[in-house]
Protein backbone atom coordinates (compact mmCIF):
# COMPACT_ATOMS: atom_id res chain seq x y z
CA UNK A 1 0.00 0.00 0.00
CA UNK A 2 3.17 2.38 0.89
CA UNK A 3 4.02 1.64 -2.58
CA UNK A 4 1.59 2.71 -4.22
CA UNK A 5 1.51 6.33 -2.74
CA UNK A 6 5.63 6.50 -2.99
CA UNK A 7 4.84 6.01 -7.06
CA UNK A 8 3.04 8.67 -7.48
CA UNK A 9 5.44 11.07 -5.12
CA UNK A 10 8.48 10.05 -7.29
CA UNK A 11 6.67 11.05 -10.62
CA UNK A 12 5.98 14.48 -9.37
CA UNK A 13 9.72 15.34 -9.39
CA UNK A 14 10.70 13.73 -12.55
CA UNK A 15 12.02 16.89 -14.43
CA UNK A 16 11.49 16.35 -18.10
CA UNK A 17 13.81 18.59 -20.04
CA UNK A 18 11.83 21.22 -22.54
CA UNK A 19 13.57 22.11 -25.82
CA UNK A 20 12.97 26.07 -27.08
CA UNK A 21 13.51 27.18 -30.71
CA UNK A 22 13.91 31.06 -31.58
CA UNK A 23 10.59 32.72 -32.58
CA UNK A 24 9.89 32.51 -36.12
CA UNK A 25 10.88 35.43 -38.49
CA UNK A 26 7.04 35.32 -39.22
CA UNK A 27 6.21 35.87 -35.41
CA UNK A 28 3.91 38.93 -35.00
CA UNK A 29 3.94 41.52 -32.26
CA UNK A 30 1.44 43.86 -32.08
CA UNK A 31 1.96 47.47 -31.70
CA UNK A 32 -0.33 50.44 -31.37
CA UNK A 33 1.17 53.95 -31.52
CA UNK A 34 -1.04 56.73 -30.46
CA UNK A 35 -0.91 60.24 -32.38
CA UNK A 36 -2.60 63.16 -31.45
CA UNK A 37 -2.42 66.14 -33.51
CA UNK A 38 -4.52 68.81 -34.43
CA UNK A 39 -7.25 68.44 -31.84
CA UNK A 40 -7.60 64.66 -32.85
CA UNK A 41 -5.97 61.21 -31.73
CA UNK A 42 -5.56 58.98 -34.17
CA UNK A 43 -4.12 55.23 -33.53
CA UNK A 44 -1.65 53.57 -35.71
CA UNK A 45 -1.63 49.72 -35.95
CA UNK A 46 1.07 47.60 -36.37
CA UNK A 47 2.26 44.32 -36.84
CA UNK A 48 5.83 43.21 -37.38
CA UNK A 49 8.78 40.91 -36.19
CA UNK A 50 10.81 43.65 -34.71
CA UNK A 51 10.16 45.89 -31.66
CA UNK A 52 9.60 49.48 -32.16
CA UNK A 53 10.91 51.09 -29.21
CA UNK A 54 9.93 55.04 -30.40
CA UNK A 55 8.14 56.91 -32.96
CA UNK A 56 7.67 60.29 -34.09
CA UNK A 57 5.19 62.18 -35.51
CA UNK A 58 6.01 66.08 -37.59
CA UNK A 59 2.92 67.61 -39.08
CA UNK A 60 4.80 69.82 -40.60
CA UNK A 61 6.75 67.33 -42.79
CA UNK A 62 3.35 65.27 -42.86
CA UNK A 63 5.60 62.61 -41.85
CA UNK A 64 5.80 59.67 -39.32
CA UNK A 65 8.85 58.61 -38.59
CA UNK A 66 9.48 54.75 -36.66
CA UNK A 67 12.38 53.68 -34.78
CA UNK A 68 12.98 49.78 -35.39
CA UNK A 69 15.17 47.38 -32.90
CA UNK A 70 15.48 44.05 -35.09
CA UNK A 71 17.20 40.89 -34.19
CA UNK A 72 16.18 38.96 -37.66
CA UNK A 73 17.61 39.97 -40.73
CA UNK A 74 14.48 39.50 -42.31
CA UNK A 75 12.11 41.72 -41.12
CA UNK A 76 7.99 41.99 -41.84
CA UNK A 77 5.47 44.30 -40.84
CA UNK A 78 1.74 45.55 -42.26
CA UNK A 79 1.25 48.91 -41.07
CA UNK A 80 -2.21 50.27 -40.76
CA UNK A 81 -2.06 54.18 -41.40
CA UNK A 82 -5.52 56.14 -40.83
CA UNK A 83 -6.34 58.05 -44.00
CA UNK A 84 -7.10 61.57 -42.06
CA UNK A 85 -3.88 61.16 -40.65
CA UNK A 86 -2.06 61.08 -43.13
CA UNK A 87 -2.77 60.06 -46.59
CA UNK A 88 -1.82 60.97 -50.61
CA UNK A 89 1.27 59.59 -52.26
CA UNK A 90 3.33 58.54 -49.94
CA UNK A 91 7.04 58.19 -49.94
CA UNK A 92 9.17 56.01 -47.59
CA UNK A 93 12.85 56.48 -46.55
CA UNK A 94 14.43 53.35 -44.88
CA UNK A 95 17.85 54.57 -42.96
CA UNK A 96 17.93 57.82 -45.33
CA UNK A 97 17.38 55.54 -48.28
CA UNK A 98 14.47 55.80 -50.17
CA UNK A 99 12.28 52.69 -50.51
CA UNK A 100 9.23 51.07 -51.99
CA UNK A 101 6.99 48.99 -49.99
CA UNK A 102 3.58 47.80 -51.18
CA UNK A 103 1.10 49.98 -50.38
CA UNK A 104 -2.98 49.63 -50.63
CA UNK A 105 -5.13 52.42 -49.21
CA UNK A 106 -9.09 52.25 -49.08
CA UNK A 107 -11.50 55.45 -47.83
CA UNK A 108 -10.49 54.64 -44.64
CA UNK A 109 -7.17 52.78 -44.22
CA UNK A 110 -3.61 52.66 -45.72
CA UNK A 111 -2.23 48.87 -45.64
CA UNK A 112 1.16 49.11 -45.58
CA UNK A 113 3.34 45.86 -46.15
CA UNK A 114 7.24 46.15 -45.18
CA UNK A 115 9.62 43.39 -46.66
CA UNK A 116 13.26 44.59 -45.63
CA UNK A 117 16.48 42.93 -44.45
CA UNK A 118 19.16 43.97 -41.68
CA UNK A 119 19.25 43.00 -38.36
CA UNK A 120 19.69 46.19 -35.60
CA UNK A 121 18.68 49.47 -35.27
CA UNK A 122 16.62 50.97 -38.43
CA UNK A 123 14.43 54.06 -38.94
CA UNK A 124 11.72 54.22 -41.62
CA UNK A 125 10.32 57.33 -42.35
CA UNK A 126 6.75 57.55 -43.82
CA UNK A 127 5.74 61.29 -45.79
CA UNK A 128 2.18 61.55 -47.31
CA UNK A 129 1.14 64.24 -49.48
CA UNK A 130 -1.92 64.89 -47.73
CA UNK A 131 -2.95 65.36 -43.36
CA UNK A 132 -5.48 66.01 -41.17
CA UNK A 133 -7.99 64.98 -44.51
CA UNK A 134 -11.44 65.62 -44.38
CA UNK A 135 -11.24 66.86 -40.99
CA UNK A 136 -10.75 70.66 -39.64
CA UNK A 137 -7.91 71.13 -36.91
CA UNK A 138 -8.90 72.43 -33.64
CA UNK A 139 -6.46 74.82 -31.95
CA UNK A 140 -6.14 73.93 -28.54
CA UNK A 141 -6.23 77.34 -26.37
CA UNK A 142 -2.94 78.73 -25.60
CA UNK A 143 -0.94 79.19 -22.84
CA UNK A 144 -1.94 82.75 -21.81
CA UNK A 145 -6.09 81.64 -22.48
CA UNK A 146 -4.95 78.64 -20.36
CA UNK A 147 -3.28 80.92 -17.67
CA UNK A 148 -5.82 83.32 -17.08
CA UNK A 149 -8.31 80.35 -17.35
CA UNK A 150 -6.73 78.81 -14.06
CA UNK A 151 -5.81 82.68 -12.56
CA UNK A 152 -9.99 83.22 -12.72
CA UNK A 153 -10.55 79.79 -11.33
CA UNK A 154 -8.19 80.75 -8.04
CA UNK A 155 -9.85 83.88 -7.43
CA UNK A 156 -13.26 82.86 -7.59
CA UNK A 157 -12.73 80.07 -4.88
CA UNK A 158 -10.93 83.14 -2.84
CA UNK A 159 -14.01 84.78 -3.26
CA UNK A 160 -15.82 81.77 -2.57
CA UNK A 161 -13.87 81.20 0.24
CA UNK A 162 -14.08 84.59 2.16
CA UNK A 163 -17.86 84.35 1.60
CA UNK A 164 -18.38 81.20 3.25
CA UNK A 165 -15.77 82.42 6.41
CA UNK A 166 -18.13 85.53 6.39
CA UNK A 167 -20.98 83.60 6.92
CA UNK A 168 -20.08 81.11 9.88
CA UNK A 169 -18.64 84.62 11.67
CA UNK A 170 -21.79 86.15 11.13
CA UNK A 171 -23.80 83.07 12.38
CA UNK A 172 -21.06 82.67 15.65
CA UNK A 173 -21.85 85.99 16.50
CA UNK A 174 -26.24 85.63 16.43
CA UNK A 175 -25.80 82.39 18.45
CA UNK A 176 -23.71 84.47 21.19
CA UNK A 177 -26.29 87.12 21.22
Amino acid sequence: MKIAFLIPLVLLFVVIPVYAETLSDATGLVYRLDVDTGGHSFEIKTVSNFYIPDYHFDEDKKSLTLYITSGLENNLSEILLPQNLLGGNFTFYLNDQEYFPHVKSSEDISFITLNFTGSGDNKLEIIGSTYLDGLTEEVPLSLQEEENLDGSVIWIAIAGSLIAVAIIVIVIIKKKN
